[in-house]
């Protein structure tokens, strides 16, 4: 009877042991860990190493991050070389599991530079991020096939989401007259978006935010700014307002405010998601894109 009993228990247990060992995920930075989020659900925990307003550029990897790696069950990076300290990273950590690209099958855009010849930020393109959550859900289903439905249906879902966002994008930029479509951002993070979305991006910094930007640039823009009517000039949350203050203040530019292009915002800020990140970034662009009419 007492056999029984324990028996019995055991049996009754394994459901609850089961549920409580979530899979464990390390994504590369914030706007990957929502993906990530969006498509595990309740079903996987989710460390993400480069936090809201973090810049993955020049990101210094600490103990803390090894310890997440030595217990993860998968890692998902961006790739593209985005992730230049990851190398390192996990030769300290000793992790051995799976890692995977986010960015696998994206026909990336070239840049001649800073020791990169591929532009990382494709998530900047609503496309290219439905091809993140296709690579993410299939590395989720991989690594733990008992939730493979929920993946599954919650890629479904956010797939859904992501189109209807492409849709909203294209109806905004269509409000701005085609040869005004021109603004100045901090760095380099939106040429997939101005492909996408035609318009035209000009930035003082390359691709690495840790650029120093020379005054006969500065004069460049400068000059641009007049005799283009680029009005609209935006920084970003990971890079100095000084810059876009010089241009608005010496170039008699428009300020149109901050873009979110390499990591989303605390979870109380206007680009908290993917999604709200994109849908802000859009707002002020074509708030900024309308000043060039005037």
């Amino acid at each position: 009877m007492k056999r029984t009993f324990i028996i019995l228990l055991f049996l009754f247990a394994l459901p609850f042991s089961a549920h409580a060992e979530k899979l464990k995920v390390v994504a590369s930075f914030s706007i990957l860990g929502d993906m990530t989020r969006q498509v595990a659900g309740g079903n996987a925990d989710i460390k993400t190493l480069v936090g809201p307003n973090g810049d993955a550029h020049v990101y210094e990897p600490t103990p803390a991050d090894a310890v997440a790696l030595q217990n993860a069950d998968l890692v998902i990076i961006n790739g593209l070389g985005f992730e230049g300290w990851l190398g390192r990273l996990v030769s300290a950590s000793g992790y051995k599991g799976p890692i995977v690209t986010a960015t696998t099958g994206i026909p990336p855009l070239a840049f001649s530079g800073e020791g990169l010849t591929q532009d990382p930020h494709a998530w900047q393109s609503v496309a290219n991020a439905k091809i993140y959550v296709a690579n993410i859900r299939d590395a989720l289903i991989k690594a733990d096939r008992m939730h493979a439905s929920d993946y599954k249906a919650n890629a479904d879902r956010y797939l859904a989401q992501l189109d209807a966002l492409d849709a909203w994008v294209k109806s905004e930029i269509a409000k701005i007259p085609v040869g005004k479509r021109k603004v100045i951002t901090s760095h380099d993070a939106f040429h997939y978006f101005a492909r996408d979305y035609g318009i035209e991006c000009i930035a003082p910094l390359g691709i690495n935010t840790d650029s120093d930007v020379s005054a006969q640039r500065i004069a460049g823009l400068i000059d641009q700014i007049r005799s283009q009517s680029v009005k609209a000039v935006f920084m970003e949350n990971i890079t100095d307002a000084r810059l876009a203050q010089q241009l608005v203040t010496d170039g008699g530019a428009y300020f149109g405010g901050t873009l979110y292009s390499d990591a989303l915002s605390e979870s109380s800020g206007p680009a908290a998601t993917y999604i709200a990140m994109f849908r802000h970034n859009v707002t002020q662009l074509v708030s900024g894109m309308m000043h060039n009419a005037l």
